[in-house]
């Protein structure tokens, strides 16, 4: 399905044709390690659904590949005056060989998921991967969002008569700069900021390309986000357009959270090696997910 985003302007689509097929040699790109790890958090649940994707990339319009790794950690550490003064970890183990998806091991000695209660802390969780001998690292800290007030089913069009318009309604959390990721379905993402409406109430559109049956059910979800998740899908939400899924490897690569750490000499700064083209591709996020349903008339 194509994207379509209203908010108060609509902008004019390129009108284009042509005549003859054109083969196109297309540039073998490395092969990345691709790291889905956006973890979303339902606080109504005890435990944190930690799930962690590993895969390998592959060339322009194929699918990226699942790989195993020789260990993946999620430790998570409250820090006051450069001292630690809470801790914790998370060993995660693969769901079957071979797979790529990694969870909290159900086999380890102790209980290995992370209860929720720990998000009510100010915790820096860190993601390890130790992939082909390699040491990756990755840090977040959780966000919250807030709920969506409504979700309703319009009778707006944009370019034409099949689309399906879906207006969402919610209320900006005031005094605080937040970001946004909404999940529409179908491989369908969508951010925004809350520049124009800081704690006020923000109602915007969106448009499906296609008609769906009446009855159908359609889930929406908006997820927290803090400034450099919301620029890293940004981004690669324009650059995946409608043929991959935003953690599928896009047509440019787009730099996330994810560092090749093999060679620092110090963990705290990521950037003090000279290896411009060593790294990973990929985001670890852990994000508060509030849902809501509209049923298609």
């Amino acid at each position: 399905m194509k994207r379509l985003l209203v908010f108060s302007l609509i902008f004019t689509s390129l009108l284009l044709s042509c005549e003859d097929v054109i083969d196109v040699d297309l540039p073998d790109q490395d092969t990345r390690l691709v790291v889905n790890g956006l973890i979303r958090v339902d606080e109504t649940e005890p435990y944190v659904p930690v799930e962690v994707s590993l895969s390998l990339s592959s060339n322009f319009f194929e699918e990226n590949v699942p790989t195993s790794a020789e260990s993946v950690l999620i430790t998570y550490e409250e820090i006051e005056d450069n001292v630690v003064i809470n801790q914790g970890s998370s060993t995660l183990a693969e769901t079957s060989p071979g797979s790529g998806v990694y969870v909290p091991d159900p086999n380890f000695s102790s209980d290995q998921r992370i209860p929720t209660t720990t998000l009510d802390r100010d915790y820096v969780y860190t993601l390890f991967i130790r992939h082909q001998g390699r040491l990756y690292l990755a840090q977040t800290k959780y966000v919250r969002t807030v709920p969506i007030n409504s979700v309703r089913q319009g009778t707006g069009t944009l370019f034409g008569d099949n689309e399906t318009e879906i207006i969402v309604n919610f209320t900006d959390q005031p005094n605080v700069d937040n970001f946004y990721l909404f999940d529409f379905g179908f491989g369908e993402y969508l951010v925004t900021e809350d520049e124009f409406y800081q704690g006020q109430e923000f109602e915007f559109s969106f448009f499906y390309e296609d008609s769906f049956e009446p009855g159908t059910v359609l889930d929406i979800s908006v997820m927290g986000s803090d400034q450099t998740f919301y620029n890293y899908m940004d981004q690669l939400i324009e650059q995946s357009g409608d043929i991959q899924g935003p953690f599928q490897t896009p047509v440019t690569t787009v730099r996330g959270n994810v560092f090749d750490v093999t060679d620092l000499d110090n963990i705290d700064v990521l950037d003090n090696v000279d290896q411009p083209e060593v790294f990973p591709l990929g985001y670890f996020a852990l994000v508060q997910e509030e849902k809501a349903q509209v049923t298609i008339n």
